[in-house]
Parts: structure tokens; sequence; C-alpha cells
């Protein structure tokens, strides 16, 4: 009975024991969850990653012992956390170790688990599985995944940098035509074709000789698109739009824009849009080096290809003798303020070019002014549709006179001779306007000196007065050079010499004159653009008579002015390409540029510093 009584004890306490651990078993098992975590997209080589072991209902005793990693490299770990989960059943603690591991070769390799002992028991985390590609293969991967606009900011190892901007940044001009006649428009658009991040610095525009130049865009206007190009998708930024007007026949060569760029190339696969800068003189010598860590910068030059264009003449044949150049197609009317005036009382008559065509280089229609009335030159007014080639719009002559005979007033005819494009043949158009009556009274009120200097002018009296404002200048210039050389000897060297003149500034244009130097419209035109950079700081694609306007209107300059000074740069324009030679329009021309350039001294800018006119 004892020995039976012995058995049971001991077959009980054996029971308890392997209950007791099966319990304990589950019971751990039920208390934590032990994994293991890591990406779930490919790796790749060279790259670092992290693989996380993860303990809930974990507490402190719990030290994780982490496997082999064969076939990585351990950059950094173990970074061990303490936190906590939210669940149904309320929090849950957490315990995390981090390791950085880098892939060192392609494959799928295997991570074992880690290890934890738990109440004398060994715990593993589940095994994973790790793929890991080269960066050849992620670059072909992230193109795949991203066909409509991948991006080509990564620069896999071995690829050539130069090569591959080559095929992703260039830069081109494309013209609407390549033969026009005189006074059509040829349209030119230079456009920059980029797919990388890059900064872009235009170093050298386009010099348009031969034509009259009209900016439609400019890099301020920042237009971008986008365009598909072979397949593949660039972002392309309209740097110019221009509207180029032929002065003369001839083959003329629009020469190429220059580009300088800095690409930024990134050395790992990285989801990024390429982003561009373009703009004027920002990668001077002493720009910064801003390339981001794990980037390369490469240096690059670009160019638009030189075109060349025919420009025909107009035909002989059947040409008005009132034909001035005027090429497009137009309306005109007439207009005056009143339709009555007291004697010598100032009046104004208004003739307006409505259509399209060369607006811009129209010459004022010639008004034969009837006995009695005297004219002055005309302000002329543009109403303009820039977005439009040809120009379309208006163009408004408005003469001032003054009529010293009382009665009824008969303006004369105005006609107006154009070359019409859509015909290929000439067109002449007129207008009449009812007679003014000019009453007894007389009002005496003078015309402003102002409106009497214009280089429009074609009266022998203009001329003579034009001649004598030039001899006068150059008389002023030798007496100023010979006061200066005894100023020279008579004063001390500390002091400092008189400021010079404007006179000095326009010396070689009045040389020119003098020396009968062919160069003479040249001399002027870049002491103009000179002067006109400096007072209202120009300079790059803002060297042209569109911003030029802008900024004298800005400025406050008045419109007899703003009209002579385009005048003189367009007379100066046309000079270049003509074999005209006349003594009188030069002389004009210098009297004119004298009394514009003290004019616009007297308005705000950046005037040069030191210069007064001296009279």
């Amino acid at each position: 009975m004892h020995a039976g009584l012995y058995f049971s004890r001991v077959i009980l306490k054996k029971t308890v024991t392997i209950i007791f651990c099966l319990l304990s078993v589950l019971w751990s098992r039920a208390q934590f969850n032990f994994k293991t975590i890591v990406p779930k997209t490919p790796v790749i080589a060279g790259e670092s990653f992290q693989v996380q072991f993860i303990i809930e209902n974990a507490d402190r005793s719990m030290t994780i012992r982490p496997p082999v990693f064969n076939n990585f490299r351990v950059v950094a770990g173990p970074n061990v956390h303490m936190g906590s989960v939210t669940t149904v059943n309320g929090p849950k603690p957490l315990r995390n170790a981090v390791y950085t591991l880098e892939a060192i070769m392609p494959g799928r390799f295997m991570i074992p688990g880690a290890t934890v002992l738990v109440y004398g028991r060994t715990f593993r985390s589940n095994n994973v599985f790790v793929e890991v590609i080269s960066k050849e293969e992620a670059a072909k991967k992230y193109n795949r995944e991203n066909e409509v606009n991948p991006s080509d900011y990564f620069l896999a190892p071995g690829e050539n940098a130069y090569q591959k901007i080559r095929q992703n940044l260039f830069i081109k001009v494309l013209v609407d035509r390549t033969s026009c006649f005189v006074g059509e428009p040829v349209l030119a658009t230079y456009k920059l074709y980029s797919r990388l991040e890059s900064r872009s610095d235009i170093v050298k525009n386009p010099g348009f000789y031969g034509f009259t130049v009209y900016d439609m865009v400019n890099l301020s206007d920042k237009q971008v698109a986008a365009e598909n190009v072979n397949g593949k998708l660039f972002d392309v930024h309209t740097i110019r739009k221009v509207q180029l007007y032929p002065l003369q026949a001839g083959v003329f060569t629009i020469d190429p824009m220059e580009v300088k760029n800095k690409v930024e190339f990134s050395k790992s696969a990285v989801n990024k849009k390429a982003e561009q800068e373009v703009m004027e003189g920002i990668l001077g010598s002493d720009a910064p080096d801003n390339r981001r860590e794990g980037t390369e910068l490469f240096e690059t030059n670009i160019s638009t290809e030189p075109v060349m264009i025919e420009v025909k003449p107009v035909p002989e044949k059947n040409k008005p003798a009132l034909y001035t150049g005027a090429t497009g197609h137009f309306t005109i009317s007439a207009a005056t303020d009143n339709d009555s005036l007291a004697k010598n009382e100032q009046g104004f008559f208004e003739i307006t070019l409505a259509g399209k065509g060369n607006f811009i280089q129209l010459l004022a229609p010639v008004v034969q002014w009837p006995a009695g009335v005297e004219g002055f030159d005309p302000v002329i007014q543009d109403d303009l549709d820039k977005t439009k080639i040809p120009l379309t719009g208006s163009r408004t002559f408005r003469f001032p006179f003054v009529c010293a005979a009382e009665g009824k007033l008969q303006l004369p005819v105005v006609s107006f001779s154009f070359f019409d494009t859509d015909s290929n043949s000439y067109k002449t158009i007129s207008t009449k306007l009812p007679a003014i009556l000019v009453g007894k009274e007389k009002r005496n009120i003078p015309v402003s000196e102002e409106r009497k200097t214009s280089i429009a002018a074609t009266s022998e009296k203009a001329a003579r007065t034009a001649a004598i404002v030039v001899a006068v200048g150059v008389i002023l210039i030798v007496v100023y050079w010979s006061t200066r050389k005894k100023e020279r000897v008579q004063v001390p060297v500390e002091q400092k010499p008189a400021p010079p003149s404007f006179e000095n500034l326009l010396e070689p244009a009045y040389a020119a004159i003098l020396t009968g130097d062919h160069r003479f419209y040249s001399i002027l035109q870049g002491i103009l653009w000179k002067y006109a950079a400096e007072k209202f700081n120009l300079s790059g694609s803002e060297m042209n008579k569109q911003e030029l306007a802008v900024k004298m209107n800005t400025a406050g300059l008045d419109d007899i002015t703003k009209t002579a000074v385009m005048n003189i740069l367009t007379y100066c324009e046309a000079g270049l390409y003509t074999t005209a030679d006349l003594q009188e329009d030069k002389a004009m021309l210098l009297g004119s540029a004298v009394a514009v350039l003290k004019k616009m001294d007297t308005v705000p800018g950046d005037s040069l510093p030191g210069y007064e006119l001296r009279t």
C-alpha cells in the first residue's frame, strides 16, 4: 500500500511539473511577440538600410542578441529603444534594437533572427530575406516605374556625365522663315531644353545686325512648358522671343546665343524632379558652389547654331514715289482736336496708321502744309499687340501746327504707300479732313521749343539750325580742350580737374563728322546706349528700345524727348545699313543727341557721374 502511494505521488509530481512547464511556455509566448523587420523594397548595393528586432511586452531585463550579418557590413548599432504600443487591451511595452547595415553586393540574402532569453528559455525572431540590387538596376527600375517623366538626376557609376548632359540639356533657336522681304518680320525664338538639375547663365546674347528688333518674351516673363522630344519629356524655358524686321536686302546671319551651365548629379538613385534656373550673370567667377552633399557638379557651354536669313528687296516695278519702307497691310485715318482755332493758337493734326506690319520702322507721312501754316514734327504714340506677328495695332503721329491767317483752313490730303505682302503689290491710301475755321482773335500761344527739336525735321531751316548747333559744339570742344590743356599747366597736381561735359562724351561722334569717318552712326549709337545703360541700369537682354522706353516713361521723361531718343537710335540703325551719307543728316542727328542727353540728365536715374552739359 505504501509503495502504491509512493508511486502515485511521484507520477503526480512529474505531471504537475510537465503541466507547469507547458503553461510557462504558453504563458511566455502569450506575453510577448518577437519579430524582425527589414525594408520591403529592394535595397541598393553600397547604400545603408535598417533592420529592427522588436519585442512586445518586453521588460528591461531582456537582452536582444543579434545574429551574424553575413553579406552585410554593420554601419551602426545597436540603438536600443524602450517604448509602448497601444492595443485593444491597452498599452504594451516595446523593446526595439535597430542596426544600420550596408549591402555589400547584389543578391538575395537571409538575415537570421535575433535571440532573447526569457525565464531561462531562448527565443528567436523570424528569419527575413533582403533583395539587394545594383545601382544600375536601381536606375533602370526607377525609369521603368516613372516612364512618363523619369528623372535623370542620378548619375550611375561609369556613366559619362558630359554625354548625358549633351543628350538632356541643349538650346535651340527656331525661326518661322529664312527668306523674307525688307520690312517683313522674322520670328526668332530661343528655347532651353533640360531634363537635368541645372543652373544656366546667358553669357552672350545674339547681335541682330541688319534688323530692327522688337522683343516679345524675355527671361523676366519666365515662360516654362513641357515638350516631348524623341519620346522624352523636357522642361522648356523660352529665353527670348523677338520679331526681327530687316532694314535692307541681303543675306544676314543671326549669330549664336551662348549659355554656360552648371549641372548637378546625385551619386545615388533618388526620386527627385529635376529643376532649372536660367538667368543672366549668375555663374560668374565669384558664384558660390552650392552643390548638395552626395552630388557632383559639372560645367559645360552650349550655344545655338547661326541662322542665315535671306532678305529680298521689295520690287522696283510700280514702286510709288511716296514709298518709305512700310511693309504689311495698313489703313489710314486723320483727326484734329478742334474744328476751330484762333490765330496763332496751337492745334494738333493726328494721322493714325492701323493694321499689321513693321510699325516700329514707320516714318511719319509727309504733310504738305498750306501757306500761312507752320507745322512741327510729330509726337509718335504706339498701341501695339506684342503677341501678334507681324505687329498689330496702330501708330499715331500727332503734328502740332499754328495758322497765322484767319479764315477757312483746309488741311491737306495725306497719302501713304506700303508694300502689301499678302498680294505682293504696292498700295497707296489717303485721307482728307474737313476745313478748320481760324478766327480773328490772336492768342499768340507759342509752340514750346522742345517741339521744334526732332531728328525727323527735313526743312532747310532745321538743317541750318542743327548745323549751327554742331558748329557751336565743335567750337566748345576746341575751347574746352584748350582750357583743359592750360589748366593742366597752371593747376597744382593735387587739384582735381573739372568734370567732363557731354561734349566730351560726344567728342568721338563730332570727330567722325569732321574727318568723314564712316563709323559715325555706329559711334553715336554706342554713345547713346552707353549713357542709357548707366542712366537707367540696363544690361544684357534689357538693352533694347522697348525696355528703354519703359524706363524713360517710368522716369517721367516727356513724350517729345522719348520720341527723339527712339528716332535717333532708329536713324543710327538705318545709317549702319545704307549707302546714304548726308552731312546735313549727321549734323541734325548730333544736334538732337546733345538736346536729348541734356533732357535725359534732368530726370531721376543713375546718370553718368561727373557729366554735366555746358552750353
